[in-house]
């Protein structure tokens, strides 16, 4: 006997079937959903646990587990074993730092040679421009098929001058010669020479015993003609500019420097120079001055730099570049990747013990080689993250992790400031107090310090013992951290 089972039955029991499992999965979900709420608000029990905060809003501390009131979330606890409390920090495990592949070095006192490149343009040398001038008036006889840009010898000439004056006083001196009559001779040769008569003119004059009152301009240096307003026919009158001559034995390459960068840079340094027509070939010259105005549209200084000119080579307008050398200086460094800039400040991250990380402050100076100068923020020895590190400044930040400031304690790696490198020059005590000594000092080449007056840190009285302001002394100091710190101080002889 067979059971038939009408359409609509069939319908019914289906919704039935429906109707359980949903039922089922929604106790599931419900389940499962109210475990997880239960695992966010509950702390870990073998753990301590500091406070509870809100990722997104990581500097608001809370005292017991809850829903967050800013975003629509569980609170996450912060336990004592990451960082919190006496030890600030991000604490993350060995494994972890495997993986992410961090590596630590440490700020190491080494020397930093100063290096700056920039571009430039080739130059005429406006020191070595030569004017040529009519000294009398009169008519242009003759050219000689010059024109602006031509490259000329020393004693080119221009153009003949015919000059009338000159005749009436070259017949009448020529009158007096015959004479005999010394006294009226010199006399009249200093008629001549007064008329702008050239020494060799008068010296035609006397050994022909005829009038020449035709002279021939000519340049009195070689060089590049730049200007030339003479043509033949024309009327000159005495003072009148007939042409500009440029001198090419050597030529100026201008320098475009970043003000930014542009503070070591001093008249008579060494720079090397290679240009775009010449590859392969370098050429030396010297800083000869540092022009006084900064391009306001670009924010740099003018380096004008003097090269020789052998050959005549190098033509106005070449492109250049510049590469300007200096003496290695020590500095504390650090690898310049090791740096997180934020556009307000420079941080780095310390490495602490046991796994623990923290961000800090530092202020930065030179950077060459890969490698960037410390100035202060950081101490010798000190250790921090090389790569990875931004990883962990998010972290950080997440966690509201406070980053140690200029002037803060440095980790126990730091060596002893009295271990560190001393840099000496001269001065002049202006103040002294129990903790500190005021200076007026020359410069300190070795950190590119100029002379000024400035109040250093006195940690041991003993340094300044028997000494009193107005004392020139020679004194010897570091730069910790905290600031510079004189280490050492005696009174110059004779004062």
């Amino acid at each position: 006997m067979s059971l038939e089972i009408s359409p609509r039955a069939r319908l019914g029991l289906a919704a039935a079937m429906l109707a359980l499992v949903a039922g089922g999965a929604g106790y599931g979900i419900a389940h499962l959903g109210g475990s997880e709420t239960a695992h966010m608000q509950t702390a870990d029990p073998g753990r301590k646990a500091l406070y509870w905060y809100d990722p997104m809003v990581p500097s608001q501390h809370f005292d017991k587990p809850g829903k967050s009131p800013f975003m629509d979330m569980q609170l996450v606890a912060k336990y004592a074993d990451e960082g919190g409390g006496d030890a600030p920090g991000v604490r993350i495990d060995p494994a972890t730092s495997q993986t992410l592949g961090l590596r630590t070095v440490a700020a190491r006192r080494g020397e930093l040679a100063s290096s700056l490149t920039a571009t430039g343009t080739i130059d005429f040398n406006q020191r070595d421009v030569a004017i040529v001038q009519a000294r009398a008036g009169g008519f242009v006889s003759r050219v000689y098929a010059r024109a602006p840009g031509d490259i000329i010898g020393a004693g080119a000439p221009l153009a003949d001058l015919l000059v009338p004056e000159w005749a009436g006083a070259q017949a009448e001196f020529l009158a007096v010669r015959r004479s005999g009559n010394a006294a009226l001779i010199q006399a009249a040769r200093q008629r001549l020479a007064l008329l702008g008569m050239p020494s060799g003119t008068i010296a035609s004059v006397e050994r022909t015993g005829r009038p020449h009152n035709v002279v021939t301009i000519s340049t009195p240096t070689g060089g590049v003609i730049k200007t030339l307003d003479v043509r033949a026919g024309m009327t000159m009158t005495a003072g009148q500019t007939l042409a500009e001559v440029n001198g090419l034995g050597t030529v100026w390459l201008n320098a475009a420097v970043p003000e930014a960068i542009a503070g070591p840079l001093r008249p008579g340094q060494t720079v090397q120079a290679t240009l775009a027509a010449f590859p392969g070939e370098t050429l030396s010259g010297r800083v000869s001055a540092i022009l006084p105005q900064t391009q306001a549209d670009s924010r740099t200084l003018t380096v004008r730099i003097e090269l020789p000119n052998r050959g005549g080579r190098l033509r106005p307008g070449m492109f250049a570049t510049v590469s300007f050398g200096g003496s290695a200086q020590p500095a504390l460094l650090v690898p310049s990747e090791a740096l997180i800039r934020t556009g307000k400040r420079t941080l780095v991250m310390l490495a602490l013990d046991k796994g623990r990380y923290r961000p800090a402050e530092v202020q930065t100076g030179r950077e060459s080689g890969g490698d960037t100068e410390i100035l202060a923020g950081l101490g010798e020895g000190e250790k921090i993250v090389a790569s990875g590190q931004f990883l962990i400044d998010s972290e950080a930040s997440l966690s509201g992790v406070e980053a140690r400031p200029i002037g803060g304690t440095p980790t126990a790696a730091v060596k002893p400031a009295a271990t560190a490198a001393l840099y000496e020059t001269v001065g002049k005590i202006e103040q002294i107090t129990a903790n500190s000594v005021t200076l007026s000092h020359e410069p300190v080449p070795a950190i590119s310090w100029p002379a000024m007056t400035m109040t250093f840190q006195l940690p041991d009285p003993k340094v300044v013992r028997g000494l009193k302001a107005g004392d020139r002394v020679r004194f010897g100091f570091d730069r910790p951290p905290a600031g510079p710190t004189v280490r050492r101080m005696v009174k110059v002889a004779g004062q």
